[in-house]
């Protein structure tokens, strides 16, 4: 699957949390102007040294039907307007792929301000939880990993309150290189203990609960479940290989289409010793079904439309998109969200 012609070959829609269907729209402007975002929507302007002209992605990962949008940059300024009924983030894509988070609000303008050759130094400013984050982002630049994880811990301790608290949660402790997720799961608590309505922290806490529970040196749960063809799929019916995967997937994840790719030219060189299982986060099952079909993908894939709320997802303890689960031919668990290459590289040698 080509990502670009996936991309072009669009109109990206989502879904606000309201429910409310609505396209996002993509405002040029040459000159800034000097007003702020309207009531319900949220603005983010923006001006970069060294790019006079180009365009970025955004996507929303919390709207039900989450796509990506343009934001087209003219003379180096490029301003963003979009309907918003609840505080959110945004994602952006920058052209080396490398991505940057902003936090969203009703009535609110985001200020953007960098070099795109230096992209690890911008500014983003205009609400507090984007000061927030961009001074943390700032001094973490010059810290080790050690020390960051230190940051994240006083940072979620002083602003429990702040959507950028679990954020860093996400960032550091279940996705990042240096993960631990009884560390994450007790960050998550606190938040809980200052807002016990927080429905993103409830979710994590349910995930990072699982994730303890199907750690690396675990079994992989039994499950019973439909794929997209209708038909009834188990662990041993399914996950019987020398190598057995699972995998999340969603068509607005450029990494989760590149270990697609890498995983069908390892399945095509390995055969049977490969077992697999897809779990896709798209809300529309039709449209993934399609894809498989385009793409030659094989193996069985689960879409049952719920996204995050996905049973199995919560099951295996998978909290991002791409995350997978590499387990041995006895089904212990032997390694969790490999990149593309790490996961090639550990394919290859459980092959030896």
């Amino acid at each position: 699957m080509d990502v670009t012609e996936n991309i072009h070959s669009h109109r990206y829609r989502y879904r606000a949390k309201a429910g409310l269907p609505f396209t996002i729209c993509t405002v040029l402007a040459i000159m800034l102007s000097a007003c702020g975002a309207k009531s319900g929507h949220f603005r983010i302007e923006g001006r970069f040294k060294n790019l006079n002209q180009g365009e970025f992605y955004i996507y929303n990962p919390d709207a039900a039907t989450i796509d990506l949008d343009t934001i087209k940059v003219a003379d180096g300024r490029f301003v963003y307007d979009v309907p918003l009924e609840d505080k959110t983030i945004f994602v952006i894509i920058f052209p080396n792929f490398s991505d940057q988070v902003v936090f969203g609000e009703p009535g609110a303008t985001a200020k953007i301000k960098g070099d795109a050759s230096h992209l690890r130094e911008m500014e983003i400013k205009g609400t507090d939880d984007n000061k927030l984050m961009t001074d943390f982002r700032l001094n973490a630049n010059k810290m080790t990993p050690p020390e960051t994880i230190q940051s994240v811990e006083a940072f979620v301790n002083e602003h429990p309150k702040s959507p950028v608290s679990l954020y860093l949660i996400n960032k550091y402790l279940v996705t990042g290189q240096h993960r631990d997720y009884t560390k994450a799961y007790k960050l998550t608590k606190i938040i809980l203990q200052t807002n016990p309505d927080n429905g993103a922290a409830i979710r994590l806490s349910k995930q990072l609960d699982a994730l303890r529970q199907c750690a690396i040196g675990s079994r992989l749960p039994d499950f019973k479940v439909k794929d997209i063809d209708g038909n009834t799929v188990s662990r041993n019916e399914v996950l019987n290989g020398k190598i057995n995967i699972v995998t999340t997937w969603a068509s607005w994840s450029y990494e989760s289409h590149n270990i697609l790719r890498t995983l069908k030219r390892l399945k095509k060189q390995y055969g049977k010793d490969i077992a697999m299982l897809n779990i896709c986060l798209d809300g529309n099952k039709s449209d993934y079904k399609r894809n498989t079909e385009r793409d030659s993908i094989t193996w069985p894939t689960i879409c049952d439309g719920k996204m995050w709320e996905t049973p199995l997802l919560g099951k295996m303890g998978l909290a991002t998109v791409p995350g997978n689960i590499v387990a041995d031919s006895k089904g212990t668990v032997v390694a969790r969200d490999l990149d593309g290459k790490q996961l090639e590289e550990r394919i290859k040698s459980m092959m030896k």
